[in-house]
């Protein structure tokens, strides 16, 4: 899911949705992912100059992205949904809120203590051993794409961009997350649990570790029977507590935690051995899952 609350981003998504040919346009991509210009055109019965006058909108607005794909001749550009939900967030003050952003690789991390199943890979290996947590030292983590494991957790160290005088409104983190089952099991619950500078700031239940379909940018050589894509989930603390998709999975909100422009941010995702659903975790980044992301990150303040 990605929010909008911006205005230009708001005016651009309203723009792009605002034809019958573009919304047209975005279901018969959601339904047949990497579908070529030419392949709309014919689809529509209109030129080729006309779709891709709309795919230009549709990409300036984040709805649709251009991506290689394999065709009967080989690589070409195709066409993707760059997100199957969209919070419109209208309850902002548009004129006065700014913000920092930035996006972490996901082998980034700065803590982490994992058990077995447990692995880490780049787009184009495995990171050492599969089922050894040693290999999460691995100086090559930074590159990773993917990373797994059944109990523990990784922790990022997020940057602080604030300045004196402004004071902080709202913290967004958006990442590509599933369970972590022995092989794959598309039902396979597992509670997931999110803290911010050691405080819990909520959990949520990722129903399963997907892996039926092959993810969209998952490398050829990876296992068919491994973790294949996730489920973007956006996560928000804000004045009125902590949501996840928009919906509230905790009351503790930005001002019970008490940062400034000299606190510290650390991010934390754990799948701990106790929990009810102890189904374990994985994280997809760059290279691997289905949307091509590492851990994004948002600081939306406002300035005195």
């Amino acid at each position: 899911m990605r929010e909008l609350f911006s205005l230009e981003e708001l005016t651009a998504f309203a723009k792009a949705i605002s034809s019958d040919m573009r919304v047209n346009i975005i279901l018969q991509v959601a339904q047949q992912p990497g579908i070529g210009l030419m392949e709309l055109a014919d689809h529509f019965g209109v030129s080729r100059a006309a779709i891709t006058q709309n795919i230009k909108i549709l990409t300036a607005a984040g709805l649709i992205e251009l991506g290689q794909t394999d065709g009967e001749s080989g690589a070409r550009k195709g066409c993707f949904v760059t997100e199957d939900r969209f919070l419109l967030n209208f309850h902002r003050r548009l004129l006065t809120q700014k913000i920092y952003t930035t996006e972490i690789p996901i082998g980034q991390y700065s803590d982490c203590a994992i058990t077995p199943t447990c692995g880490i890979a780049t787009a184009e290996e495995l990171i050492g051993r599969v089922d050894d947590p040693a290999f999460f030292d691995d100086p090559r983590r930074f590159a990773a794409g993917i990373l797994w494991f059944s109990t523990g957790f990784v922790e990022y160290r997020l940057p602080n961009y604030l300045q004196e005088g402004q004071s902080l409104v709202e913290i967004q983190l958006s990442f590509e997350i599933s369970s972590e089952a022995p092989g794959i099991a598309e039902n396979w619950p597992s509670d997931l649990t999110f803290f911010l500078n050691g405080t819990k700031i909520g959990t949520w239940t990722s129903p399963g570790d997907f892996g039926e379909v092959r993810g969209r940018y998952t490398p050829a050589w990876w296992e068919p029977n491994w973790n294949q894509y996730g489920l973007l989930k956006l996560l928000s603390i804000n004045e009125r507590g902590t949501y996840l998709d928009g919906r509230m999975i905790s009351m503790q909100n930005i001002h019970n935690l008490q940062l400034d422009n000299d606190s510290e941010l650390r991010f934390r995702i754990a799948a701990p051995a106790e929990a009810a659903n102890a189904g374990g975790c994985t994280i997809f980044g760059k290279g691997f899952g289905n949307y091509n992301q590492g851990l994004k990150f948002n600081i939306i303040y406002t300035e005195a």
